[in-house]
C-alpha cells in the first residue's frame, strides 16, 4: 500500500474552549466556595482551561487528570508557575477516586489540538501517522490492531454505532479486503484513502471528510471514551459539595446525548443549563473546533 512518510512534533498547543463561560459560571458560586475551593480538571490537557481558573481565582486549588503522558508534561510545564495549588495526577478519570469535596468537576471530552495535529500520535486523517489513537500510548491496543482483530460484521457495526456512518459495511468490506489481500495499511493516510473510496466523488470533498465518522468511531472504542464518560457521569456528583458544579464539555452527539440524559435523571443534580451553551461566533471564528462544542452544566442538590 501507499507509503507515506510520517513527521513528528512535540509542541503541545491546545486552545481551551469557551473559557469565557466556564470563568463566567464560576464566578456566579457563592464568594465563599471560590475564594479556597477545589475543583477536579478531569481533563486537564495541555492546561489551558486550569491556567484561566488559577488565574481568575487566586484562592482555588485544582487537582487535574490526564492519561495522556504528553498532555501531563504540557499541563506540568504550564502551571508550574502555580506552585501548589495544582496537583497533577496521570490517570484516566473513569479510574480516580476522590473523597475532599470539590466546589466544581469539569471535563473537557474533547481530543486536543495537539492529538489532532501531532501525526505520531495516529489520531488525524490529514496527516499520516502510525494508526493508533490511543490516549496513553502505552496501554490498551492500537487502532491497526482492532481492525485487523474484528471481524466483517464487527467492524461495520462498531464503525455505525460509534460512528454513526451510514456507510459502514461498505468501509469495513473494504478494509477487511485490504488487509487480507496486502496486509496492514501504512499509516493514517493509507487508511483515509480506503475510506474515501467507499464514497461517491462528489461526497469526497464535502464539509465533512469521509474518514470523519470511521476515525471517531475508532478512536472511541480503542479508548473506551463512553464507558469512561458513563463511569464519570455516576462518580462526579459525589465528589461535589452542595451548590458545585458539574461542568461537562462534549463535541458529538454521543456524548452530548449520555451528558444531557444523566443530568436529567441523577437526582443529586439540578440542571443549570436547559439548552447546551455554545461558542460564540467570534469564538468559532477564531478557534473552527470550538464549532462542535457543546457545554451543559448541573449544580449538586441539597439531599436530605
Amino acid at each position: 500500500m501507499k507509503e507515506v512518510p510520517i513527521s513528528s512534533s512535540s509542541n503541545f498547543n491546545h486552545i481551551p474552549v469557551m473559557g469565557k463561560e466556564i470563568i463566567r459560571s464560576l464566578k456566579e458560586l457563592p464568594s465563599e466556595l471560590t475564594k479556597k475551593g477545589l475543583i477536579i480538571d478531569a481533563t486537564i490537557g495541555g492546561g489551558g482551561h486550569s491556567a484561566q481558573i488559577l488565574e481568575n481565582f487566586p484562592g482555588i486549588k485544582i487537582i487535574g487528570l490526564d492519561q495522556d503522558p504528553m498532555a501531563i508534561k504540557a499541563a506540568s510545564k504550564k502551571l508550574i508557575k502555580f506552585g501548589t495549588r495544582i496537583e497533577i495526577i496521570s490517570t484516566n478519570f473513569a479510574d480516580f477516586s476522590h473523597h475532599e469535596q470539590a466546589i466544581c468537576v469539569l471535563a473537557d471530552l474533547g481530543v486536543s489540538s495537539h492529538q489532532l495535529d501531532e501525526p505520531s500520535r495516529g489520531f488525524s486523517f490529514r496527516l499520516n501517522g502510525p494508526i493508533d489513537m490511543r490516549m496513553n500510548p502505552k496501554e490498551g491496543s492500537s487502532a491497526a490492531e482492532l481492525i485487523e482483530t474484528l471481524s466483517e460484521q464487527n467492524l461495520a457495526d462498531l464503525i455505525y454505532e460509534l460512528g454513526e456512518e451510514k456507510r459502514s459495511r461498505r468501509i469495513a468490506r473494504k478494509i477487511k479486503n485490504d488487509l487480507a489481500e496486502n496486509g496492514p495499511y501504512s499509516g493514517t493516510q493509507d487508511l483515509s484513502y480506503a475510506i474515501a473510496g467507499c464514497f461517491p466523488p462528489k461526497q469526497r470533498y464535502g464539509r465533512i471528510h469521509p474518514s470523519t465518522r470511521t476515525f471517531q468511531a475508532l478512536r472511541i472504542a480503542v479508548n473506551n471514551e463512553l464507558g469512561s464518560l458513563e463511569s464519570l457521569l455516576l462518580k462526579a456528583p459525589n465528589w461535589l459539595l452542595e451548590n458545585g458544579l458539574f461542568m461537562v464539555m462534549s463535541f458529538h452527539s454521543l456524548e452530548d446525548r449520555r451528558v444531557k440524559s444523566s443530568f436529567k435523571t441523577d437526582n443529586r443534580l439540578k440542571v443549570l443549563s436547559k439548552k447546551p451553551i455554545r461558542a460564540s461566533p467570534e469564538e468559532i471564528e477564531l478557534n473552527p473546533r470550538s464549532k462542535s462544542a457543546k457545554l451543559r452544566i448541573s449544580a449538586k442538590k441539597f439531599l436530605t
